[in-house]
């Protein structure tokens, strides 16, 4: 039976996989031993490991879908809104992010996530042949800026900004010199969130210009 479609033993299999290990990581064998039952059990729910991390990645979108029609609903609210769940999700379970960064969207839940954002776009105005890409390139900003997050790499880390410059000799950063005023600063990655969704629906409105 696809996991997808068993959300009984099945899924708790997906849960205790990826929380568990590094989907990289896992063997059907290491996954079977954590269970406590044989890799031939787990194979009536799963036919291997890419099927088990794509079933992981369809329960884990489910989530993020609107619990019913989102009537009323601006298409960037819509957008904003499938964001904004994705980056709590990964900041619940940060090894959620790098999971959607490594596998496709293919099982069911996954696919109506991807057909959020295509309607979308199409309600925008964005020419349907500009659709998957637009969406994949929204996909990775959002997927990026909480994976990013998630893995410490917006941290400030155990150096202050102005004690990396001042590793290196003067003139050998221009650009850091020139903004370093603000890199000084604290960053607040909400705002800066908010400020980057409302870039992405400026982009959106130039494309559906452009094809007008």
């Amino acid at each position: 039976m696809p996991l997808e479609t068993d959300r009984g033993q099945g899924g708790a299999h997906h849960r205790h996989a990826v929380e568990h290990a590094l989907p990289a990581a896992v063997s059907m064998r290491a996954l079977a031993d954590r269970v406590g039952v044989t890799p031939m059990a787990l194979y009536r729910h799963v036919a291997d490991k890419a099927a088990l991390l794509d079933g992981m990645v369809g329960r884990l979108l489910s989530g993020l879908l609107p619990a019913e029609a989102a009537g009323g609903q601006a298409w960037y609210q819509r957008l904003d809104a499938l964001a904004h769940a994705c980056r709590k999700l990964t900041q619940r379970h940060p090894w959620a992010a790098h999971l959607f960064f490594s596998r496709p969207a293919v099982t069911p839940d996954a696919v109506r996530a991807v057909d959020i954002v295509y309607l979308a776009l199409v309600e925008a105005g964005v020419p349907e042949s500009e659709v998957p890409r637009l969406e994949r390139l929204i996909s990775t900003f959002v997927i990026g800026f909480a994976a990013s997050e998630a893995s410490g790499r917006f941290a400030p880390g155990s150096m202050d900004p102005r004690g990396r410059r001042g590793q290196l000799p003067d003139g050998e950063l221009p650009g850091h010199r020139k903004v370093g005023p603000w890199l000084d600063l604290p960053v607040d990655l909400t705002a800066e969130f908010e400020a980057d969704l409302a870039d992405i629906r400026r982009l959106v409105e130039a494309a559906a210009r452009r094809a007008g």
